[in-house]
């Protein structure tokens, strides 16, 4: 009796400190949360040399033989490789080899002090991964600003990639939800704004979660702030570009999406009229994060498809 009431305590005791660790940590918790995920899903983490240095990537590889169809995934800005888990899981299962860099700057890759971090330095970064890992003509995703990155690799270098897929992507001129500054919070207030724009549906956060983004984002700051700085010039926008685009376009939108409204992604579409525009429902600007199902389906089913699909507009409600 005296054994199971020491194992009782000190299960209370670990509870205690895992909660405790939760509250001063949470977003470290997290992340060791999904770490331990995907490593159950048989997705490895992974480090590879670029010119840059040392990047970390997540890499889903299919069981089937020959490992699947290549696949590039790029998150946006402020983010890292870790918020495309619940994609990389069902891509995976769907018979692709799925490879998600951290962007330079971002979670755990290099972050030089004497970069612009421009859209076309990541760019050339994504270019260097792809070729760093020997990959032949992937397909490429990317998400907010990393769609992006995609469609100017896609438009200045067409013999690197294949079919282009992107997620509520940032690219064209357009009034960003709540302004430049959306970027730049100061206090929990505007850190739950910014999340309210992402994702009108969601609940609000828990103080101590708020407090726990606000210093993260702080120590990231200055690499947004210099993304951000060199975006607002404009110089790598693709309202005049979009339309020489030879590759496969999917556009993939949260119908509620108000940081980057639906109206631009049906702007992209008009510019590239062969490109193929999936409205999803519900789902705000972290479509391929909290809607994954649908986001992986519509993926899948374009990359697949063969010949490539073209044109068409689909709005996709939740699936039961």
């Amino acid at each position: 009796m005296k054994t199971l009431r020491r194992l009782l305590v000190l299960l209370v005791l670990a509870g205690l400190a895992l909660a405790g660790l939760f509250y001063q940590r949470p977003l470290w918790v997290m992340r060791r949360g999904v770490s331990v995920s995907l490593f159950l899903h048989r997705v490895q983490s992974n480090y590879v040399m670029l010119p840059e240095g040392r990047v970390h990537y997540y890499e889903a590889e299919s069981r089937i033989p020959g490992g699947g169809i290549p696949l590039v995934l790029v998150h946006g800005l402020g983010d890292r490789d870790e918020s495309w888990a619940p994609m990389l899981e069902r891509l995976k299962r769907a018979g692709f080899h799925v490879y998600a860099p951290d962007l330079l700057g971002y979670g755990r890759s290099p972050k030089p002090a004497d970069s612009d971090y421009s859209i076309a330095t990541e760019e050339q970064f994504v270019a260097d991964f792809i070729h760093a890992i020997g990959l032949q003509r992937p397909d490429v995703g990317g998400w907010s600003m990393g769609g992006w990155i995609v469609l100017r690799l896609a438009l200045d270098h067409p013999e690197v990639v294949n079919r282009v897929v992107i997620y509520d992507s940032a690219g064209l001129n357009f009034q960003l939800g709540g302004g430049e500054q959306i970027f730049h919070p100061t206090d929990e207030a505007q850190v739950q704004h910014l999340l309210d724009l992402m994702e009108p549906n969601a609940k609000p956060l828990p103080q101590f979660l708020l407090r726990a983004a606000l210093r993260e984002n702080q120590q990231q700051q200055w690499v947004i702030d210099r993304s951000m700085s060199s975006m607002e010039t404009g110089k790598d926008l693709l309202d005049t570009r979009l339309g020489d685009l030879t590759e496969p376009l999917l556009i993939v939108w949260g119908g509620s999406d108000e940081l980057i409204p639906l109206p631009v992604g049906e702007r992209m579409h008009a510019l590239d009229p062969i490109s193929e525009l999936d409205i999803l429902t519900g789902c705000g600007h972290l479509t391929p994060k909290t809607c994954p199902d649908r986001a992986a389906a519509v993926t899948v089913d374009f990359l697949k498809e063969n010949p490539a699909p073209v044109g068409g507009t689909y709005t996709l409600n939740k699936l039961h």
